[in-house]
């Protein structure tokens, strides 16, 4: 363990008993350690004493914490011999540390003692800079780590400024950020004014604000309705979701974990005492209790309100919903520029679709009638059999030809001869599809290997060979939207085309793995490889090495010169 040792004293310790009080003075004010600002007074004063000494030189100050003595001295490290000595200003061989100090071992510190500085106007004004760097640094971190962990909280604060649209809001001991298109429309703050917000993020930057704050987050209010309602803070009643057209219009999800407490009427309040309290801050945002449900049918439903729902259609495999409501509920579904159905899908996290029960009817009459038609041309049947799968729910002559047969059978009408007919004349008409299908792609020239993708069907690969998509990798540049775009409506979802991508771009990564692993039997090798010093390939050269042999440069001039005529 190195050791400091005194070697010298040419100068007395200044005592200014200022500083201490100057020290414990901006600790106070600023809210942080009296250590901090007295360790930025140090560091200020050293870099004074290096402008005058030497910028070399290891020049350290140190502040009596009691009387508030200076004390300037310079640090001289002992090293072993003069050939460890990397800077000589800093650095003194054993031999002479020896001569000055007896005592003095290899890692010691010879210390000398330097006289006071008088500072001048470019030394105090950079002193200056110094410390208010360090105690704004200092601050800043205290800042960081009182509010890293308040991210989710509501706080209060008076605005200070505004600058460019940009709200800067005083928190008491912090400053914090409430950015233009964080705060609610049409909203106007002057100095003073009080604002409540909602800690939205917290990050440690080198300059600038540290707390970013919102009024637009739909997690603020919610936070606003749990310092309202007290089954809210309770438990008794939880938040489920919430989405919010900032200014306009919000929907809010409930549940109560108690079976016997209704959770939209205490979220309402005495005549709506406590929704007003919310909408009053959040500037006359019309809110939307709802009841969250399991079901999401249900759910969707009682999302829409105040639009009453004659029918619900869900899709699960693309989490798409058809809601069906009455002709005359269509504008209030929908709500001014989609509003209405925009939250309910914001809230619920389906795709919505609104229809009416005149368009569902004309819809689910085309559908029945293209459906019907396809099986009479691919089965060979009349329209009463046609009629009667559609009826049953069977959408595609692939589910025809392979469910099991008692589910044809249990059909009225339908024996188990005709089930089975119906099943063969299904098989016989796949069969010949997939026959022409592929006839048809290998006249469009696509590759067998894309046609061995997971996923990618024959009507598929004829698609995309008339799109130019021919070969595997073709399919693997493709972005999602792309296929989609490509593929027969309805016939993809975006986590199948996602999915089908993936697949096509699989033989990248195995080349990307097996390259890895031939670099890594390439460095195996390199390991063995005999490696020659520079002195030992000049004495080769020179033709004086006995382990190495190389061609003098007369050959090798030849070489090249050989090589070269021979490529033109």
């Amino acid at each position: 363990m190195s050791e400091s040792m005194q070697t010298g004293q040419t100068g007395a310790a200044q005592s200014h008993p200022e500083l201490i009080e100057v020290a414990e003075t901006v600790a106070r004010d600023k809210g942080i350690e009296r250590e901090e600002v007295l360790e930025a007074m140090e560091q200020a004063i050293q870099k004074a004493g290096r402008s005058k000494y030497g910028h070399e030189h290891d020049i350290r100050a140190t502040i009596d914490r009691q009387t508030g003595e200076i004390s300037l001295v310079r640090y001289v490290e002992v090293v072993e011999s003069a050939d460890d000595i990397e800077n000589e200003t800093t650095q003194i061989d054993l031999e002479a540390a020896q001569k000055r100090e007896p005592k003095a071992e290899p890692g010691d510190f010879l210390v000398d003692a330097l006289p006071p500085i008088d500072f001048g106007r470019i030394a105090a004004q950079t002193a200056k800079q110094v410390i208010v760097q360090r105690v704004r640094d200092a601050e800043r971190s205290r800042q960081y780590e009182e509010y890293k962990d308040r991210t989710g909280e509501i706080v209060n604060g008076l605005v200070k400024r505004i600058e460019y649209g940009n709200v800067i809001v005083d928190l008491g001991r912090a400053e914090a950020l409430l950015r233009r298109d964080e705060t609610i429309p049409r909203e106007h703050f002057n100095t003073g004014d009080r604002v409540r917000s909602y800690i939205v993020d917290v990050r440690e930057e080198t300059r600038g604000p540290q707390i970013f704050l919102s009024r637009t987050h739909p997690q603020f209010m919610a936070k606003l309705f749990a310092q309202e309602v007290p089954e809210i803070y309770d438990g008794i009643i939880e938040i489920k979701a919430v989405a919010r057209d900032s200014g306009s219009r919000a929907k809010i999800a409930v549940i109560s974990n108690d079976s016997s407490i209704d959770p939209v009427g205490p979220c309402i309040g005495m005549r709506g005492s406590r929704v007003q309290a919310v909408v009053g801050e959040l500037q006359g945002e019309k809110i939307d209790i709802i009841q969250w449900s399991p079901d999401p049918a249900a759910f969707i439903v009682n999302a829409l309100a105040p639009a009453e729902v004659a029918k619900v259609v869900l899709d699960e495999e693309t989490n798409r919903i058809e809601v069906v409501v009455p002709d005359e509920q269509l504008s209030l579904a929908i709500g001014r520029r989609g509003q209405n159905v925009r939250l309910a899908s914001q809230l619920s996290g389906w795709d919505i679709d609104i229809l009416t029960e005149a368009e569902e009817s004309e819809r689910r009459t085309e559908e029945f009638k293209v459906r019907s038609q396809m099986f009479v041309d691919a089965l060979d049947v009349d329209d009463v059999i046609a009629h009667l799968l559609v009826t049953e729910g069977f959408s595609t002559v692939e589910e025809v030809a392979f469910v099991p047969v008692e589910d044809i059978v249990g059909i009225e009408g339908f024996d188990e001869e005709v089930s089975e007919e119906l099943r063969e004349r299904a098989r016989a008409y796949l069969a010949q599809q997939e026959e022409e299908l592929t006839q048809r792609r290998k006249d469009l020239n696509v590759s067998d290997d894309l046609a061995e993708v997971k996923g990618v069907t024959p009507a598929l690969l004829v698609v995309l060979g008339e799109n130019g998509i021919k070969t595997r990798d073709d399919l693997a540049d493709l972005a999602t939207d792309e296929l989609l775009e490509f593929a027969p409506a309805g016939s993809l979802t975006e986590s199948k085309a996602n999915e089908i991508i993936m697949a096509a771009r699989a033989h990248w990564f195995e080349e990307e793995d097996a390259k890895k692993a031939e670099a890594a039997e390439d460095t195996e090798e390199m390991a063995d490889v005999c490696w020659f010093e520079r002195e030992e390939v000049l004495r080769a050269l020179d033709g004086k090495s006995n382990v190495l042999t190389v061609p003098n440069s007369i050959a090798i001039a030849h070489h090249l010169i050989k090589a070269w005529a021979l490529s033109l």
